[in-house]
């Protein structure tokens, strides 16, 4: 008996050294390239699991009141200041001045009825009407030339927007159009494109509004997702449901094919994270930047955005501010930042479930009231 408990204790106490150094290594998530360091990511994508799992192991001393609690509570503070970027409370005062700006990925307007309800597209239009954003950002855009699937006219009169940025990916039966598009109740002066160096179905395009006597820059982006294949989203399924029929080999297979696409994912957005700082940079006019980044507050990318703007969820949001909620755990992974000569309130996720994703807005106001 006294055997069994030696090692019950050396295995507990290798899991636990195991949770510590995946926890430090999370912690290089934000700041390795993953086009360098590909494996950070991962470890930065499972934060808020380790995170967790140590904090039960610092409990699990604590009760026990073994030394060790002194090393857990020390790896966990070094990180303490990442955690801001995962929850937020007390988001600041409420406001009706400024710019309200909302954004979504409407997954097609519901194109191919994964809701099971064919009224999914009518609530969106809804939803956007009742809104009455001054800026609306869509990422995943669908628009049909033949009539039966019409978005552009309906929605530009819906928003009552003066102006419209719509770049479509994709073209099929010279009809049938997939891409981003951006509403304005501002007159448009310029729009632009920044490329990519291959050719994707993500985009990042560029708006200058005419707001009063300044020109405000809208950038509206949809970065690399994962792209999970049918069998992908199978295996995840199955595993949630503890399905039985799965062998070590379909495990092993899928696992590896999951794998693959997300360290893909997490290259190529590194790159395209990459080409967008580069324009907005070098913008000379203050920015809006909104969208679907695909990619969490513990990441590269999104640590690469926040370094130099304002995350409006940190400036005026609560919680957790989660903007996911398909088959994938749920993340915060949509984002409204803006330049620093601006200030953010009233940061939403509202709770419309009619897309893979929840909108999000705000209200934003230069720190000297436009004119």
């Amino acid at each position: 008996m006294k055997r069994l408990k030696n090692i019950i204790s050396i295995l507990i106490k290798v899991i636990y050294f195991i949770c510590l150094s995946a926890l430090l290594l999370s912690y290089l998530a934000p700041y390795a390239n993953p086009q360098s360091f590909w494996l950070f990511a991962f470890f930065g994508l499972a934060y808020p699991f380790i995170f967790l799992i140590n904090v039960l192991f610092l409990i699990w001393w604590i009760i026990r009141w073994k030394k060790w609690y002194w090393l857990s509570l020390v790896c966990i503070l070094i990180g303490w200041m990442n955690m801001k970027n995962l929850f937020h409370f007390g988001g600041g005062t409420e406001t009706k001045r400024g710019i309200k700006v909302l954004s979504y990925n409407v997954r097609d307007f519901d194109l191919y009825n994964w809701s099971h309800n064919k009224n999914t597209r009518k609530k969106i239009f809804s939803f956007l009407k009742d809104e009455s954003a001054d800026i609306v950002c869509l990422q995943e855009f669908f628009q049909g030339d033949n009539g039966y699937f019409e978005t552009l006219d309906t929605l530009a009169a819906l928003t009552r927007s003066v102006d419209h940025h719509v770049k479509y990916t994709l073209t099929r039966r010279k009809t049938d159009h997939w891409g981003i598009a951006t509403f304005s109740k501002y007159p448009i002066v310029f729009k632009g494109k920044v490329p990519f160096k291959y050719k994707s179905n993500n985009i990042c395009i560029f708006s200058d509004l005419k707001i009063g006597n300044d020109t405000v820059r809208v950038y509206n982006m949809h970065l690399q997702s994962i792209s999970f294949g049918y069998a992908d989203y199978k295996f995840i399924e199955a595993l949630k449901e503890n399905n039985d029929t799965l062998d070590v080999d379909d495990i092993e297979i899928a696992s590896k094919n999951i794998l693959r696409r997300v360290k893909r994912a997490f290259i190529k957005r590194a790159t395209q994270t990459e080409k967008i700082l580069a324009h907005i940079n070098a913008s000379k006019y203050p920015v809006i930047i909104c969208g679907d980044f695909n990619d969490t507050p513990f990441s590269y990318t999104y640590h690469s955005f926040a370094e130099k703007y304002k995350d409006s969820f940190m400036e005026s949001g609560n919680g957790t501010g989660n903007t996911y909620i398909g088959d994938f755990p749920s993340y915060r992974i949509d984002y409204i930042f803006h330049s620093g000569n601006f200030t953010s309130s009233n940061f939403e996720v509202l709770p419309e479930e009619l897309s893979d994703h929840y909108p999000i807005s705000t209200v934003i106001m230069r720190n000297e009231v436009m004119k």
